[in-house]
């Protein structure tokens, strides 16, 4: 299986990630949020993302390794919930990490590139000691990414309503991680 790696985002990835975002499989999952009234993200979006990065919110580009060198094959952001300005969690806890992941090449998928790229996400938000947990929000009909985070390991906990969209708000813990990969 090949090796994939995570690395900063920045504001050179942004005519990738604008390109991945045409993906119908990848707006279809994403709900409505910067979303314009034609469906497609709005002007700027990822000029603006990439702009406000910092400690509590961040951008990564997965890539696989392919013979000497890397190939961009997703993005993943990792925000801390608690912090982040948006307030887009609403009232919750401290000590979390909710993560987006999407691969942006259609052919990319199906191949476990994911699931190493989610780990790796995983595995950077608890080297920070503090962090108890992680939540995700797939949409509540995406049921092939609900299955996707609940083989890696996360726990549906509820519905929840992030504007109009209804997900299913799922969390795996420090202690649920670890004792997952115990003798790795």
């Amino acid at each position: 299986m090949s090796e994939v790696r995570l690395r900063p985002a920045t504001v050179a990835d942004q005519p990738l990630l604008e390109r991945w975002d045409e993906d119908e499989d990848v707006t279809s999952s994403s709900g409505n949020d910067h979303l314009d009234t034609d469906g497609i993200y709005e002007n700027g979006y990822w000029t603006h993302e990439l702009a406000i990065q910092s400690d509590v919110y961040e951008y990564f580009i997965a890539e696989v390794r392919e013979g000497d060198g890397w190939r961009p094959i997703g993005a993943i952001q990792i925000i801390d919930p608690h912090r982040e300005p948006t307030h887009y969690w609403g009232e919750i806890e401290p000590n979390l990490r909710a993560i987006d992941i999407w691969l942006g090449e259609p052919g990319d998928r199906g191949k476990g590139y994911g699931d190493k790229a989610m780990t790796a996400a995983i595995e950077r938000c608890f080297a920070s000691p503090e962090v108890a947990a992680i939540i995700i929000d797939p949409l509540n009909s995406n049921t092939r990414a609900c299955k996707f985070y609940q083989r890696v390991g996360f726990k549906p906990t509820h519905r929840q309503t992030f504007g109009d969209d209804d997900c299913l708000v799922h969390k795996i813990t420090r202690a649920e991680w670890l004792a997952r990969h115990q003798g790795e």
